[in-house]
């Protein structure tokens, strides 16, 4: 067996199994899982990551239409192999990156490119920083946000989707995740506006329509804010 990554889907019956000689970590890209095994039992939404050390019993179920990427592996970084927790979210680089890895997937990849795409993976493993999965309405919000980056996204339509009134959002969400729901809203944008700006052919028009922005001018102001150059200057990096 090799390190590997794939696209997997599963059904919504329990299945239940292990792995005795490979670790493996599940993080969805569309919909959830219901994970149970030792320490753990609950349901990993897209942003989160779950880690399934070697030889851990683990059940799961998910639904028909939900989409994961999945990671096989001999060895984890230690940070991730002796944490506590096996579920933690993700930074925005990494979510970024899968958005590149599942279109890569998506076509057959020689062994040179998939190499490649199990370095970059690994390298933003080992900086990953261990983020407590957050409250659970909080962390619904946060998987809503990373679905609908192309939409308008309001605190009075987050603060809805948690059952909480606006001001009560604002709160609790910058209390969970450390920063407020805008700031965490347009740093996701920002970082997928870099990785489709990097890893695809679209105009920077098209771009600036995935990550929400109708007006192209708005959108260049906010990625030189946030980058220190322009869309098109970045792209002529």
């Amino acid at each position: 067996m090799k390190n590997s990554l794939s696209i997997r889907a599963y059904t919504k019956q329990l299945q239940s199994h292990t792995h005795e000689d490979y670790h493996q970590l599940v993080l969805p890209l569309q919909g959830s899982i219901e994970i149970t095994m030792p320490h753990y039992s609950g349901k990993v939404v897209v942003g989160d990551c779950v880690v399934i050390c070697a030889g851990r019993q683990h059940a799961f179920k998910a639904d028909e239409e939900a989409r994961f990427i999945v990671a096989d592996l001999l060895s984890l970084p230690v940070h991730l192999y002796e944490s506590e927790t096996p579920v933690f979210r993700i930074t925005p680089p990494l979510q970024s990156f899968l958005s590149f890895v599942e279109k890569q997937l998506e076509f057959q990849v020689d062994s040179g490119i998939e190499a490649s795409i199990l370095d970059v993976f690994s390298m933003l493993l080992t900086q990953q920083a261990l983020k407590q999965v957050v409250e659970p309405r909080i962390r619904t919000v946060q998987s809503y946000i990373v679905e609908h980056l192309d939409q308008p996204l309001t605190i009075e339509l987050l603060a809805n989707r948690a059952c909480l009134s606006p001001t009560q959002f604002k709160k609790r969400f910058k209390e969970s995740v450390g920063e407020s729901a805008l700031q965490y809203i347009t740093a996701l944008r920002m970082e997928k506006a870099k990785a489709l700006l990097t890893h695809t052919d679209l105009p920077v028009q098209r771009v600036a329509e995935q990550v929400g922005y109708t007006d192209l001018s708005a959108f260049s102001r906010r990625f030189s804010r946030h980058f220190g150059l322009s869309p098109r200057a970045f792209c002529r990096a």
